[in-house]
């Protein structure tokens, strides 16, 4: 049987004891360390070493050699018949791999509704994605395509993973604690990934051993798989298991209810709109962070010319400063409200992407100055816009309309990467693919504008928080 971590606590002088916040309090500590596991796998290698490794191998594969300043690879990549770009490769892989997990996770989620062993699912699917990343040690020599398939299948698991994982959320923090408990998960997060990534950065530049620069960022990749599939035991060990509730009568198997449930949750987003409406604000908005987040080291390498260290570092100084700025945009959003403190990281987002405009090449403080900018806004905005979501979803469906969710989250946006590599591909600079992302954010912040809070609660079943 399912534990049950709502119960209430026994008989006291004053009557019964309520335990509930004490159990919660202990499952939430449990449940940051997911975000702690996984963020390795998004700095380390989506956000930092991936992108600008793998170009490095498309160029080898293209032209025999390794482009630099000054000599670039000019050669093209034929692949499935089309004519590819190598500097452009991992935004379409991106963009794959996203395509995949908008078809695939809907019905992911409808199943995590219908399953008691949520934890089993979370922990399963992690391992899996570390699996395949941990194929990116052996992505060298031209061999762009077991890169490619490592990257399609961790961040299909990444996905997957993250679904079950926010649909846990409602279950272990109620309405009051929801943006607290998030913004702390993202913060664990980036100190989790900040750690490894300053491990990571000492064997870069420090070459220990003799080993050469390839050797040093594959064993990076190596390591931050390692280390997702390591801390996803603590999750899985202390996590407790809960019975589904709310759940759609269907008839058949897991699979077929499953089918049944997604089915009629399409046909009654009609009676959601709020929900629909911050959904659609949220995919053009995290699609302009995903793609900054993602195209972020192939920016400072490629356009600005800055070595696997320098990235690095200013990926560290992000990690650490999006710490502190995760833990100052929950406080803002129990004063404030959850929805005005996104917008104003919205704000934030745009003259950042104007800034990229400018940036000056080879000049490292400017570029730090805008990593210190990018961190201050972008735990917050994730974890609040996590927060708020749970807000407009009923009970019992937390997996279904999560999947919705994620088939537009970190790592996995498609509208945005596939902008960054058009954009590119007909200017041939970087700079105009960065800034072209401008239009997300102000889409998202219109959409955004249009989401009754009151309402949204109200339509959901949900309790209203004291603030929104």
């Amino acid at each position: 049987m399912p534990d049950d971590a709502d119960a209430p606590g026994p008989a006291g002088p004053g009557g019964v004891a309520d335990l509930r916040p004490l159990a919660r309090a202990r499952e939430q500590k449990a449940w940051y360390w997911y975000d702690w596991a996984n963020s390795a796998y998004v700095t380390t290698i989506a956000t930092v070493l991936f992108a600008p490794y793998l170009i490095t191998v498309a160029e080898q594969a293209a032209c025999g050699f390794m482009g630099e300043a000054g000599n670039p690879c000019r050669e093209d990549l034929s692949v499935l018949g089309l004519t590819v770009a190598p500097g452009s490769l991992p935004s379409y892989i991106i963009t794959f791999s996203t395509i995949l997990s908008a078809v695939l996770l809907p019905l992911l989620g409808a199943v995590a509704d219908r399953t008691a062993n949520k934890k089993g699912m979370l922990a399963g699917f992690a391992w899996v994605g570390a699996g395949f990343a941990s194929l990116l040690f052996f992505c060298t020599d031209g061999n762009w395509q077991i890169g490619a398939i490592a990257v399609i299948g961790a961040n299909l698991c990444l996905g997957a993973s993250t679904v079950v994982n926010d649909a846990i959320l409602p279950l272990i923090a109620d309405e009051e604690e929801r943006d607290r408990v998030s913004s702390r998960g993202w913060a664990w997060g980036y100190l989790g990934g900040g750690l490894l990534l300053a491990i990571n950065l000492a064997v870069v530049q420090l070459l220990p051993f003799g080993i050469d620069t390839s050797l040093a960022v594959r064993l990076s990749m190596l390591s931050a798989a390692i280390w997702w599939a390591a801390f996803t035991f603590i999750p899985y060990l202390r996590l407790q298991n809960r019975a589904p509730t709310h759940v759609v009568p269907e008839s058949g198997g897991i699979v077929q209810q499953s089918f049944g449930q997604l089915w009629a949750t399409l046909k009654d987003l009609r009676n959601y709109p709020m929900a629909l409406t911050f959904l659609l604000a949220y995919l053009f908005f995290n699609d302009g962070i995903q793609t900054v987040i993602v195209s972020s080291s192939t920016f400072g390498e490629k356009e600005l010319g800055f070595e696997t260290g320098t990235l690095i570092t200013t990926i560290l100084l992000v990690q650490f400063v999006a710490f502190f700025g995760a833990l100052v945009f929950g406080r803002a959003a129990d004063r404030f409200g959850a929805k005005r403190v996104i917008l104003t990281g919205l704000v934030v987002w745009m003259l950042i992407v104007t800034l990229a405009l400018v940036v000056p090449a080879g000049e490292a403080l400017p570029f730090y100055a805008l990593g210190v900018a990018i961190g201050i806004v972008l735990g917050g905005t994730q974890a609040l816009a996590r927060s708020y979501f749970s807000l407009l979803i009923p009970q019992g469906r937390e997996g279904e309309f999560f999947s919705f969710y994620h088939a537009m989250d970190r790592g996995t946006s498609w509208f945005g990467t596939l902008t960054f590599g058009l954009v590119f591909q007909l200017t041939g600079s970087y700079r105009p693919a960065i800034f072209a992302l401008i239009g997300f954010f102000v889409i998202g912040g219109l959409l955004l504008l249009r989401v009754d809070t009151a309402r949204g609660i109200r339509e959901a079943g949900n309790q209203r928080p004291s603030v929104i």
